[in-house]
């Protein structure tokens, strides 16, 4: 089967110029440099970052007591600073060559063979490394939500060295790559479903369980000093949120174009519902809650943004977006476990519905891209068997790379540091000084 024959029935826009990195990614005609989609995906990798920093550190900071603020911004910063290092050096590599269905190669450590003039697709292959340096860069700071006010700031890094050696290269390879496990078999991942969310969701509950809870965690109260901070974080989220989905299309083209829309709808609906949702519970509307919405469309449209209409994605969000409030607000209580962001919660539940339910916002009955004759059984069988073989990797992988840790570093900060707070405790600095 042609390549593009095999996107077009479900392996998902992203994979069409992903591989073009690869000499398995050639085309019949030699590929020309667009400048175009050369403008765009600079503009995207940018606007991902600005999701990182400062979008993602001031949502989680703001979620936090006071005095670990500055360390959910070190934490944040750090982990991401680690992973463009690292992917430069050898996680691209092993994720984006050839190898075995698992894990790719080596043949391109440290960038080997990568010039100005390399083209992978219709734009330079420094771009595309560049995008896909700041997507490993997010997923690892997004489990850092699941860990904060107790984790130690080494431990941490160290974790996170290994956890993307093993966990998150091989998974994006898997997804993404040409002769990858999920690829060959046409999963739908348009930006990230399983790579990025359900991966940093479930490597997140792994890491909050082998932690510990919080001192006084459902006892005391440990709620967010600065829903203001949170909510200019959401914002930056959403808007760097566009570089992530439209800018997985790898050009500047329709599908681009449709994956923006679907942000957009998604993401609204899954905002309303959500505080709906807190009404109908008996409770008051919260900003917490619209910005919780906000973010659980987002994930949950991942998949789908080039793989779903505008009112498929509306659907699909705010389903995700119920099912993620109550394993919030009441689940996760009654399991005892302390997630401090709701990391699973958000990013792991909703991202586990948006990649289900991608299987049927591509049927072009539900006004998705898929061809005529395109069948929702099948698909959801393969979506089904992304989405669980992508949290049983992520789980086992990650519970390798804190497991390790712990037991030759110790994964947290002892009591007193814990009680006087991160900020002087491991950084000796205050993010206030009042």
């Amino acid at each position: 089967m042609k390549l593009s024959t095999k996107i077009a029935t479900g392996a998902g826009a992203v994979g069409s110029t992903l591989l073009a990195a690869m000499p398995a990614w050639a085309q019949d005609a030699a590929p020309t440099l667009s400048a175009g989609d050369t403008a765009w995906m600079l503009v995207s990798t940018v606007l991902v970052l600005a999701m990182i920093l400062p979008g993602l550190a001031l949502f989680y900071g703001g979620l936090l007591r006071t005095k670990n603020m500055l360390s959910m911004l070190t934490h944040v910063l750090a982990v991401a600073c680690l992973a463009m290092v690292v992917w430069v050096t050898w996680g691209y590599s092993i994720a984006f060559t050839e190898g075995s269905p698992f894990f790719g190669g080596f043949s391109k450590l440290f960038l080997k063979g990568v010039a100005a003039d390399t083209l992978s697709g219709t734009i330079p292959e420094f771009v595309f490394i560049s995008f896909q340096m700041t997507f490993a860069a997010i997923t690892a700071a997004l489990f850092v939500g699941s860990l904060a006010e107790r984790v130690k700031f080494g431990a941490l890094l160290a974790a996170t060295l290994i956890w993307l050696t093993i966990v998150y290269f091989p998974l994006a390879h898997m997804v993404w790559s040409a002769g990858g496990f999920f690829f060959e078999r046409g999963a739908l991942d348009f930006a990230g479903g399983t790579v990025v969310h359900i991966n940093a969701g479930v490597s997140g509950l792994v890491g909050c369980l082998l932690l510990g809870k919080r001192i006084g965690y459902q006892r005391d109260v440990l709620a967010p000093h600065s829903l203001t901070m949170t909510f200019i974080g959401t914002g930056l989220l959403w808007v760097g949120w566009f570089g992530f989905n439209a800018g997985s299309a790898l050009a500047a083209n329709g599908t681009a174009g449709l994956a923006m829309i679907n942000t957009f709808t998604a993401t609204a609906a899954a905002a309303l519902v959500w505080m709906l949702a807190e009404k109908v519970a008996g409770h008051k509307p919260s900003l917490l809650g619209g910005c919780s919405g906000v973010i659980a469309g987002l994930v949950a449209v991942t998949p789908a943004a080039g793989n779903a209409g505008p009112f498929g994605a509306i659907v699909l969000g705010a389903i995700a977006s119920v099912i993620a409030y109550v394993f919030v607000s009441t689940i996760k209580p009654k399991l005892g476990f302390d997630d401090t962001a709701d990391v699973f919660g958000i990013h792991g539940v909703a991202g586990i519905v948006g990649s289900i339910g991608t299987a049927f916002t591509y049927a072009p009955g539900f006004g998705g891209p898929g061809a005529a004759d395109y069948a929702i059984g099948p698909q959801l069988g393969t979506q089904l068997f992304a989405t669980a073989v992508a949290i049983l990797w992520a789980g086992v992988g990650s519970a390798i790379a804190f497991g390790i840790v712990k037991a030759v570093f110790g994964l947290r900060v002892s009591e007193e540091v814990e009680r006087e707070g991160l900020d002087l405790g491991e950084h000796g600095e205050r993010a206030y000084n009042y």
